[in-house]
């Protein structure tokens, strides 16, 4: 089993990705910040269906953590993820440090709207997007995919990267893939290792209320009534919600009569959970 070629600069990655296409092969990227799961290797499955090469990306990036979040702390696992993409016969792993991405002198600001400020993770964690969207940005310019995958989970996130590819004209297709869950409901992230025991099975709450809504919604119950009986469960449970909304699935606007979404974070002890569940129009 062959191990990922690891690349740490700008040029090296430029130069892997130039011989590909003069082979005329497909290329395509899945951004990451490691500490990998099923959830991150289900887009690297994907990424198999779709394209010749597939590259991985893993760096935390600094910028979307405020100062008071879990930057220093955030599991860090290169070996194991390196391993793991071996498995997965990933021939690239890109995994620059923090001056490659952010060199002295880097001063770019990106200014966001549209889902980008829908009143929802942006409420909460204000200069988090500035932050994705840099690097984003950054990572499609350094190694130029036809492809870049992006899970649902984070599905405000998601929607904020289709526009800048949008609104930028950046030459890639962006591909959302479905979140992927715990045989109990939870969504697979890489922040679930902070919960206690007890926090875990409770955890999995945060999607069955979620269920209950959309069931609720489909039959024809008010949309604030659902989403307020949801959080009223949630808290009962011990959550402390931030939001739980429910919007339409491109802007993240007021929901209409196409494909909507339900919205949810919420923390339990000191975690903090997201997810979110379609409904068709």
């Amino acid at each position: 089993m062959n191990q990922p070629l690891c690349l740490r600069t700008v040029v090296d990655l430029r130069a892997q990705v130039a011989g590909w296409r003069q082979q005329g092969l497909r290329v395509a990227l899945v951004p990451t910040m490691g500490a990998l799961h099923d959830g991150h290797l289900s887009l690297v499955r994907l990424a198999r269906q779709q394209a010749d090469r597939i590259i991985v990306s893993i760096f935390v990036n600094p910028t979307q953590f405020a100062p008071h979040e879990d930057f220093g702390s955030y599991p860090r696992t290169f070996d194991q993820d390196m391993a793991l993409l071996a498995q997965e016969q990933v021939e690239c792993v890109y995994a620059p440090l923090a001056t490659e991405i952010y060199p002295a002198g880097f001063d770019l600001s990106i200014i966001l709207g549209g889902p980008a400020t829908a009143g929802l993770e942006d409420r909460f964690r204000p200069t988090f997007f500035h932050g994705v969207a840099t690097v984003v940005a950054k990572l499609l310019s350094q190694s130029a995919p036809d492809i870049a995958l992006f899970g649902e989970k984070d599905f405000q996130q998601l929607a904020v990267i289709r526009k800048l590819v949008r609104d930028l004209d950046l030459p890639v297709n962006v591909i959302g893939g479905p979140t992927i869950r715990e045989t109990d409901g939870l969504a697979l992230s890489s922040r679930n290792v902070y919960l206690s025991s007890q926090e875990r099975h409770t955890a999995a709450q945060i999607h069955a209320c979620l269920q209950e809504a959309r069931t609720a919604l489909l039959q024809g119950e008010d949309a604030h009534k659902a989403c307020e009986e949801a959080k009223s469960q949630l808290q009962k449970a011990g959550f402390d919600i931030d939001y739980l909304e429910y919007r339409d699935a491109v802007t993240l606007g007021p929901a209409g009569s196409g494909a909507c979404r339900l919205l949810v974070a919420a923390k339990l002890g000191t975690t903090r959970l997201i997810d979110n569940i379609g409904i068709e129009g």
